[in-house]
């Protein structure tokens, strides 16, 4: 039996996708007000920032995976515009059907699928930009995934990975009081789960941090990857070019 991370449990790898699954399956209706919560609404800022680093034009194609109640892909899809194209995807079906409902109620129509980051259903060099958002902490093989996420990019097409990261040295002590005490409290309060946010919490410390996963992304196709810090490491925006 293969063993893999579930936070801070060894679990066997193919029953990771079903507890990550639980967990969103638990949290979805309660997501984007979690998210405002849980980072005094940062997190509108980290993915504004990714937006712009995207610098889409119109007409690009863009692949949003992990892309849940579709923050990201609303956003780039006013960029890209009626000519171009955003494939809004998760694993997960209860995140996707929010996220799906959250877009066609502003009025933005996009493709919808349910697929599985390690196993892309689309063409090789197929779109200008990949993203993912939140997702690749939970993705039980990550060097699959981000192969896979390259061999749909086109030549010098762009992955951003935005993703929780290794916060600076005099941060740590008060944001794993603040991970292990307050999270998981306040998603029992507001989303009536507590295991879920403290799932999160373990799942941050299991990720990769910043080099770590740069050079993940340089061994699986990307040859030119940087990354960009913020809120003291607590996110950090990767940004991988395939060559």
């Amino acid at each position: 039996m293969s063993t893999t991370h579930f936070g801070f449990q060894s679990v066997d790898e193919k029953d990771k996708a079903r507890r990550v699954r639980g967990v969103f399956d638990s949290v979805a209706s309660k997501y984007d007000l979690m998210n405002d919560l849980m980072s005094g609404g940062l997190h509108r800022a980290w993915k504004a920032y990714t937006v712009m680093v995207a610098n889409l034009r119109e007409g690009q194609s863009v692949l949003d995976i992990a892309g849940g109640t579709g923050d990201l892909a609303r956003a780039f899809a006013k960029k890209v515009g009626a000519s171009g194209t955003v494939v809004h995807t998760d694993i997960n079906e209860s995140m996707l059907r929010v996220g799906r409902d959250r877009l066609i109620d502003g009025g933005t129509v996009l493709p919808t699928l349910v697929c599985d980051a390690e196993r892309l259903p689309f063409p090789d060099n197929h779109f200008d930009v990949v993203s993912v958002a939140f997702g690749l902490r939970n993705m039980t093989h990550k060097d699959q995934a981000i192969a896979e996420m390259c061999r749909v990019l086109k030549p010098r097409g762009r992955l951003l990975v935005l993703e929780f990261s290794q916060v600076a040295k005099p941060l740590r002590k008060p944001y794993d009081w603040y991970s292990f005490k307050v999270l998981p409290r306040l998603g029992k309060l507001v989303a009536g789960d507590d295991a879920s946010y403290r799932y999160l919490a373990e799942s941050i410390r299991m990720h990769p941090g910043q080099e770590e996963l740069k050079s993940l992304m340089q061994k699986n196709g990307f040859g030119h990857v940087d990354y960009h810090n913020m809120t003291g490491g607590v996110v950090a925006l990767h940004v991988g070019i395939k060559c």
